[in-house]
């Protein structure tokens, strides 16, 4: 069985209750998570404090608690996993701008790469901020920007994942690019 097929299956059978499915999915995904967290993280300062299997291990830990998602593929597992990992920078951002500088955090536009993060938390915050916004108006296009730019699939591999033809993909990535730059530009002034 293909592993894409394995860890649908296995998906299914954790959303059926089959806690022991968990034990059979986290090997089959657990590198895929790994790649994605090192794939967030090279964007960050050197010297962050959390490293990718940190990050892996907090994501899991969210994945497999109590409130645990529901999945219903394996592109729908990725993309939650994606999305819990920003959301677990962008809390490790706000702690930092809170510490260092008293909260409320200058909005400034987004950079064609998302990079540095550690070194301007309050980007990370403006960007999830618009991306939350992205997500209310349009989902879909928030989840193919979280498959390219944060977990750090190509397009040719998000339109594969979700089943999309690929001219759609880089269409609504560039749609998805353009909003994201005018809604940060427009919270920045």
């Amino acid at each position: 069985m293909p592993a894409g097929e394995g860890v649908t299956k296995l998906l299914r059978e954790l959303a059926d209750g089959d806690r022991s499915a968990l034990d059979r999915l986290v090997p089959l995904v657990y590198a895929e998570l790994h790649r994605m967290a090192a794939s967030y993280l090279k964007r960050e300062n050197p010297q962050h404090t959390l490293q990718a299997t940190a990050l892996v291990h907090e994501a899991y830990l969210k994945l497999a608690g109590p409130n645990q998602p529901d999945c219903r593929s394996r592109a729908h597992f990725y993309g939650i996993a994606s999305r819990i990992m920003r959301h677990i920078l962008v809390d490790h951002a706000r702690t930092r701008m809170a510490a260092r500088h008293g909260g409320g955090g200058v909005k400034v536009p987004l950079e064609d790469r998302v990079a540095g993060f550690n070194e301007r938390p309050q980007q990370m915050v403006a960007l999830d901020d618009a991306l939350e916004a992205l997500g209310q108006r349009d989902p879909d296009k928030l989840r193919l920007v979280e498959l390219r730019f944060f977990a750090g699939l190509t397009a040719e591999e998000s339109a594969e994942m979700l089943g999309l033809p690929l001219l759609s993909v880089r269409y609504q990535l560039r749609m998805a690019q353009a909003w994201l730059r005018r809604e940060m530009a427009a919270g920045a002034g």
